[in-house]
């Protein structure tokens, strides 16, 4: 008797042992954000928002992504299925598919319908398109579907890439206002989400406007306010503080929101409602929520990472974390979540700084860069054989290369050749050169990971550091650079100790990771790469 209780004893604290997990897991991306902000805006931060996460939780400073192109659909889709495009298959937000022959979009899925008030197009959404499943969809099957997945961000793609194929709900910002979902996930909204929207949590933030958080010399580390290299937010005369957001609301719609800080607080309200009402983190089984800050792409592509606005974006998000982290401590308990914050890709100087400031680069125009293919294709083979450019991706018509006896080999090498000879290019490789990628060659490497033959063109051109196939005000993303790979990487909570790693990791160890930490089955694609440094207690 004595062995068999012995026995037992010993298989019960076996189980206690593999159940051992969070009570909540928090997945943070926020959109555009370089590691580099962490550091520039550092002293302008409170003790409790950015900082809390990077002394009190464990940071990997050197974080990259390690494919092209760095776009936010395949940015999330990497962070939570632990894979690269050529895998996941999510290669843009939007991209000309070779498959489909048309140009589709990321989370597009005519089968399901809107829920919710917005637009018809804005509901036909789901994860379809996304071919690998991630760290959420497996907390789901590990809890025989018993944990929660909830996933949201201002844009669609933030929230039904993150919340994966199982997720419960995810709910994504609609032009109208309020948050919407389709019916992938239910026929009628939860309750508690009609009436958030009916609250209109939105307006007050329009009548308020938007000025500079703190006294202007605290933002040294921009801009002066008005300068060249910013755009201009929904017809403003000059880029300048303050902005009346009530008259930008009144001509625009609510969709405005997504352009100023306040789409961020607007979102962190409602991913707090959801932790109430869902009641995450309330059982011993773990539950998800995925949140993704929108709000600092929208304002970094149109003002730039030198704006005084990009900067009161970010000393406003520390406010936002601050408030959001104090909420988790007090619905969940502190020490019984485990949140990690990443972004899902960085961001270039504008072009045009740089040039002022003796750089030799300059931006390119997509559209110009097609017509020169067209141009090039017209004087050498008497015939248009492009299709398609787009997200760095050429594609030949191969329909027009059949008709009129043209050897497709030879189209390549003499668009390879042309390509070369532009200012703007470093390197071009050809469908072949990248399937057979030897691993010796650093950016067809990214090139590889991000390439899924049934999908990309039929040739990828890599341009020069610092050049932008984009307009001359504020900033883009896509490339293989630095600018474009280095992301924060912070855990904090449950079982993290303090810490840095100044070692070079890639995005792709996040989902991984996490799953080796709760303790669940690792996403079907995933690569596997840890971040040993918080495993453990």
């Amino acid at each position: 008797m004595k062995k068999i209780f012995l026995l037992l004893t010993i298989t019960f604290f076996n189980q206690l042992i593999a159940q051992d997990r969070p009570k909540l897991v928090v997945g943070i991306v926020v959109d555009q954000m370089k590691m580099e902000y962490l550091h520039r805006f550092y002293s302008d931060f409170s003790d409790k928002g950015f900082k809390r996460l990077l002394n009190d939780g464990f940071s990997f400073e050197n974080m990259h992504y390690n494919y092209m192109p760095t776009y936010t659909a395949p940015g999330h889709s990497s962070i939570y299925t632990g894979t690269t495009p050529a895998l996941h298959g999510i290669v843009g937000n939007e991209w000309f598919s070779r498959k489909e022959n048309k140009t589709i979009y990321c989370t597009d899925d005519a089968s399901v319908a809107t829920v919710g008030n917005g637009s018809k197009s804005e509901g036909e959404m789901s994860p379809k398109n996304l071919l690998s499943t991630t760290v959420t969809d497996e907390l789901r099957m590990s809890t025989n579907f018993k944990g929660k997945v909830i996933a949201m961000s201002i844009k669609d793609r933030g929230a039904i890439l993150p919340g994966g194929h199982f997720a419960n709900w995810a709910f994504w910002h609609s032009k109208t206002g309020d948050f919407i979902s389709s019916t992938f996930y239910g026929t009628t909204l939860p309750d508690w989400v009609t009436e958030f929207n009916t609250e209109k949590h939105y307006m007050p933030y329009f009548e308020k406007g938007w000025d500079l958080l703190k006294p202007i010399s605290t933002y040294n580390e921009s801009l002066a306010d008005d300068n060249p290299y910013e755009g201009k937010l929904y017809g403003s005369k000059t880029p300048t503080f303050p902005y009346n957001l009530k008259e930008m609301y009144q001509k625009n719609g609510a969709s405005v929101i997504r352009s100023t800080p306040f789409g961020n607080d607007f979102l962190a309200e409602f991913a707090m409602r959801a932790i109430e009402k869902e009641d995450l983190g309330k059982d011993a089984i773990t539950d998800f929520l995925t949140v993704s800050f929108s709000s600092t792409d929208y304002v970094g592509h149109v003002l730039g990472p030198r704006s005084m606005e990009l900067q009161d974006t970010y000393l406003r998000l520390d406010q936002t974390m601050e408030t959001f982290l104090n909420y988790l401590d007090k619905s969940v308990g502190k020490g019984n979540y485990l949140l990690f914050l990443t972004s899902d890709h960085a961001g270039a100087e504008n072009v045009n700084y740089l040039k002022d400031n003796k750089y030799n680069v300059n931006s390119i125009s997509p559209k110009d860069i097609r017509a020169n293919l067209s141009a090039f294709s017209l004087a050498t083979f008497g015939v248009d054989v492009v299709l398609n450019y787009s997200n760095f991706n050429l594609f030949f018509d191969k329909r027009i290369i059949k008709t009129k006896n043209l050897d497709l080999a030879v189209v390549k090498q003499e668009f390879k050749e042309y390509l070369m000879t532009m200012d703007y290019v470093k390197r071009v490789y050809t469908e072949e050169e990248i399937i057979h990628c030897s691993g010796a060659d650093f950016y067809l490497n990214f090139i590889f990971r991000g390439y899924d033959p049934t999908q990309n063109g039929d040739i990828i051109v890599l341009d020069k550091p610092g050049y932008i196939e984009y307009h001359g005000t504020g900033t883009s993303h896509g490339t293989t650079y630095a600018y474009d790979t280095h992301v924060p990487a912070l855990f904090y909570g449950w079982k993290v100790k303090k810490g840095k790693s100044y070692n070079r990791k890639v995005i792709t160890q996040i989902a991984p990771t996490v799953s080796q930490k709760i303790q669940i089955t690792l996403p079907n694609s995933s690569e596997a790469n840890l971040l040993e440094e918080i495993l453990g207690n």
